[in-house]
């Protein structure tokens, strides 16, 4: 690596700072040392570049450049409680391009309070006290997915409450409060897209009222059509499973994941989050395509001319079948390869009645004409140490606000205070989660070295290959997603005049009903497998009389989201339900 010049002016680095940044590789410069001087000439002269590049002004790519919208200046507002009695809106905007026509007109969408909306603050869930200034910056940017869909002709409604950094499987670790459940607050609607999953399925509630299948009144606030949700480890299909909506984890590199906040490019995933197979196929078509920007995607991204139309595709599957009299209770599946992976069934903290209820949503597929079958890959059972040790060491590099290794667009203004106590202080008994990562990375680098997660890594492509494998035999395979009903928040979590910050005295309280959460979830994540969650029956809620949503998973070939869609279709022929 060369010098790009050696500085000539005033230095500005010392004696001082040269022994500390040895220092902090762990070696000394021998004091007045002719290898000191010359050191010390290169610090200056590296300084002296770093100044070159701190003086000039800030630059954002035209293409994320915010398009206008109805009325001129985009503006927002945080709704109070009577507003947004589930928490679920971080902000509320109404974002619309004029005259804009598209698959997307009409249709309301949030999207996760950490992806870039120009002119709405960037909150990802967490205090303000641990960025600079205090405060959530306004972002000058539309993220890709953003831009897509107010040219679609999306109606942007606001942002929707995130767990604080992302890193929580239920919804009582932001900053703002507790996200209640649209099916029964006070207890948990899944993370960490948990404003997605809550205000999506409200229209689900609302149309149960209507029907007289649900007598309660109390208020639900506004919902939406769809959500934009995020997910490094389930945190898209864990919120669906949660609120009874569909919510997809698309194949890695299809949706570009620019504008975006990022907790580890090799899992960070943006996808659908609605309230049917047909939507979430609608606002994938719009999402998916490279955008040149993402080094997340790859030679197997399509251009945005070459995404599949995946609607009009379902929809065409679903004519063809009627035609030929099989879109029925006994062929709608006919034709489509259906694998139930047995060890799925098998992960710790799976209660009986979710494993029951999901083995019965798989075995429909058989009275639906499908061939069905179980498949075994052993590997399944290691899948979440592996994407724990793979992705841990470098998730303080993003917490910190590093840049990734390869050219991205970075966040603008999005810039963390350096990770010390007051860090810890302020996360420690809201999202210990967060804590706890930066922990397990120090304690890899202390005890194993990087060899450790080099050897992860190598275990990834060995997981990929076993589900790869799998899915020769069959078009999908289905397993469960929530181990068990959405729990109860834990009473420390929620705010009170007494406890204002909503902060628990036993971390222990928050972590477990989020332990082994993401047991059947996390694997896809680092082999970048396409997944659905999908809803399919109720579950009763621990000791309580209460009775709340069990998803099923749905698994496809990489860049075959549209074998997932057909498999969910034909499997509702047979009943909303399969308690019904």
């Amino acid at each position: 690596m060369s010098i790009v010049a050696l500085a000539t002016g005033e230095p500005t680095c010392t004696l001082e700072d040269l022994q500390a940044i040895a220092g902090a590789n762990n070696f000394a410069v021998k004091p007045g040392s002719v290898n000191e001087t010359a050191f010390l000439l290169f610090a200056n002269s590296f300084d002296a570049t770093c100044e070159a590049v701190q003086s000039l002004p800030e630059y954002e790519d035209p293409r994320l450049r915010p398009q206008e919208v109805e009325g001129g200046e985009r503006t927002f507002y945080k709704p109070d409680e009577k507003e947004n009695p589930l928490n679920a809106f971080a902000n509320k905007t109404t974002l619309r391009v004029p005259g804009a026509k598209g698959p997307l007109a009409g249709r309301t969408i949030v999207v996760k309070d950490n992806v870039s909306v120009a002119g709405l603050p960037l909150g990802l869930g967490c205090s303000p006290s641990i960025l600079k200034g205090g405060t959530h910056p306004i972002s000058t940017i539309d993220a890709t997915v953003v831009g897509r869909i107010l040219a679609a002709g999306g109606t942007i409604k606001g942002t929707a409450t995130c767990e604080n950094l992302s890193m929580f499987a239920l919804s009582y670790t932001s900053d703002s409060g507790v996200v209640h459940n649209a099916w029964s607050p006070g207890y948990a609607t899944g993370g960490s897209s948990s404003g997605c999953g809550a205000l999506v399925s409200i229209g689900d509630v609302e149309d149960a009222r209507k029907a007289g299948k649900d007598s309660r009144d109390y208020p639900l606030g506004e919902g939406v059509d769809m959500a934009v949700g995020g997910d490094q480890g389930g945190s898209i299909r864990l919120p669906a499973a949660y609120s009874g909506i569909y919510g997809l984890k698309p194949t890695h590199g299809l949706v570009p994941y620019t504008g975006i906040a990022s907790l580890n490019p090799m899992i960070d995933h943006t996808g659908p989050m609605t309230r049917s197979v047909e939507d979430a196929a609608l606002l994938l078509g719009v999402m998916a395509g490279y955008d040149a920007i993402d080094p997340r995607m790859s030679p197997e991204s399509p251009m945005p001319a070459q995404v599949a139309d995946y609607l009009g595709d379902l929809n065409a599957w679903v004519e063809e079948k009627e035609k030929q009299s099989e879109w029925t209770s006994d062929g709608a599946a006919k034709g489509l390869r259906i694998g139930i992976l047995k060890e799925a069934f098998e992960v710790l903290g799976l209660e009986p009645d979710v494993c029951a209820k999901v083995k019965a949503a798989a075995e429909r597929f058989k009275s639906l004409g499908a061939d069905v079958k179980e498949i075994s890959i052993p590997m399944h059972k290691q899948a979440a140490a592996i994407w724990t040790v793979a992705t841990r060491p470098m998730m303080p590099h993003f917490i910190a606000g590093n840049p990734p290794d390869m050219l991205s667009h970075t966040l603008p203004g999005l810039d963390p205070l350096p990770i010390d106590q007051a860090f810890f202080d302020t996360l420690s008994n809201r999202n210990p989660a967060v804590v706890n990562v930066l922990m397990n990375a120090a304690h890899i680098q202390r005890k194993y070295g990087p060899a450790l997660p080099r050897k992860a890594h190598m275990h990834v492509w060995e997981l990929r290959a076993a589900y790869d494998k799998a899915l020769e035999e069959v078009d999908v395979l289905l397993l469960p997603i929530n181990p068990t009903p959405g729990p109860k928040h834990p009473a420390g979590t929620v705010k009170s005049e007494e406890n204002p910050k909503g902060l628990s005295e036993r971390i222990m309280d928050l972590f477990e009903p989020a332990i082994g959460n993401t047991l059947n979830t996390s694997g896809f994540n680092v082999t970048g497998h396409p997944a659905l969650s999908m809803p399919i029956g109720w579950g009763k809620a621990k000791d309580e009389d209460v009775k709340l949503p069990i998803g099923m998973q749905v698994v496809g070939k990489r860049f075959d989201e549209a074998s997932i869609f057909k498999a969910a279709k034909a499997w509702e022929v047979g009943g909303k339900w399969v308690d019904s």
